[in-house]
């Protein structure tokens, strides 16, 4: 696992994912975890029929026809965990850290509420598979480096490049080179995520983040990548990610801080 910073991260914050119209959360819940993340999200399209047979009984895609989300039906969510904390505040697992990558539908869920359906995942982290959801595999391969340089003139530019794959063929791989900018922070949002597999496997995610969009289909921004790959296939991803799926929004998530209750 290769990792260099190279200026500080965001600290005490905790993280989670893009939201598509946040669920409220239900009265009574169980505090399973918090954590603080960075993460790079892709916003694609992928053949729906294929996607549309991933869905448990009862859900049903819940697509924006608006806004920076439109048409998107899946996402691509590259997460840096930098610190994972118990309940009790204490670091979880080996090294209180992890590294993945998961995909994700939004949906609405047997009730009409919208939700975010987890479709798979990879994982660097053994205890990390399957996951809460049931659906993460273990990366064998797993590298990630995220990096900031000022040349002294000149805008500051920020690079990522992360690779997974799995034994079994599944690969995700991103690699993005952009202009540093400045984030929108969103107010603290509940949204619910469910497994592939069923309703039976869902959590709460509490979530507050700053989010850089740095190039988008519909909505225009300035463009600010200059550099930019995306590979992703093989074993249970290759009826999604058979190289005809769409990008549509490239989102940087600069912090996020996440609880996740078990409702």
């Amino acid at each position: 696992m290769a990792l260099r910073l190279s200026r500080p991260t965001v600290g005490a914050l905790f993280v989670a994912t893009f939201l598509i119209g946040g669920s409220p959360a239900a009265d009574s819940q169980t505090l399973v975890e918090s954590s603080a993340e960075a993460r790079f999200q892709l916003d694609l399209h992928v053949p729906d029929a294929a996607l549309a047979a991933m869905l448990p009984p009862g859900f049903t895609l819940n697509v924006a026809a608006q806004g920076p989300a439109k048409d998107a039906n899946l996402r691509a969510i590259f997460v840096d965990r930098m610190t994972i904390n118990g309940p009790d505040g204490k670091p979880v697992g080996k090294t209180g850290s992890n590294r993945l990558v998961y995909l994700a539908a939004p949906v609405k869920d047997p009730g009409g509420a919208n939700a975010q359906l987890v479709i798979g995942g990879l994982t660097e982290d053994p205890a990390d598979a399957p996951g809460p959801f049931g659906v993460y595999l273990l990366a064998t391969t797993h590298t990630m480096q995220r990096s900031t340089s000022n040349a002294g003139t000149g805008p500051v530019i920020d690079s990522q490049d992360w690779v997974f794959q799995a034994a079994s063929g599944e690969h995700l791989e991103l690699h993005i080179k952009y202009e540093h900018g400045v984030g929108n922070r969103g107010n603290p949002a509940d949204t619910k995520f469910y497994s592939a597999k069923g309703p039976s496997l869902a959590q709460i995610s509490r979530q507050e983040q700053v989010l850089d969009i740095l190039r988008n289909a519909t909505t225009n921004p300035p463009d600010r990548v200059k550099e930019f790959s995306f590979k992703g296939s093989g074993g249970s991803y290759a009826k999604l990610l058979d190289g005809t799926e769409k990008l549509l929004s490239w989102d940087n998530i600069v912090w996020l801080n996440r609880s996740v209750m078990q409702p």
